[in-house]
């Protein structure tokens, strides 16, 4: 948990924040497409499905390492199916 002096610091900090179960969702997606599950079929699944919302699984999309891991045509074309 974060000090109560550091949000002094910087008020706006939580804007950037980044939740465990997004943390999660993000993992399990890069571990799922390594194990050589295809981006639609990880993105249907009922584990992301049950945990996040439509727009979560668009922001994991976006992450960095997650268009790292999967390639940028990939994530690309599972943005232009969405």
């Amino acid at each position: 948990m974060a000090r109560p002096g550091s949000f002094w610091r910087n008020p706006f900090s939580f804007l950037f924040t980044r939740s465990d179960e997004e943390e999660r969702l993000a993992a399990y997606v890069i571990r799922e497409h390594e194990r050589g599950r295809p981006l639609e079929e990880i993105l249907e699944d009922p584990y992301l499905r049950n945990r996040a919302t439509p727009e979560e699984v668009a922001r994991l999309l976006d992450r960095p390492e997650v268009v790292h891991a999967l390639g940028e045509t990939t994530v690309a074309a599972a943005r232009q199916q969405a």
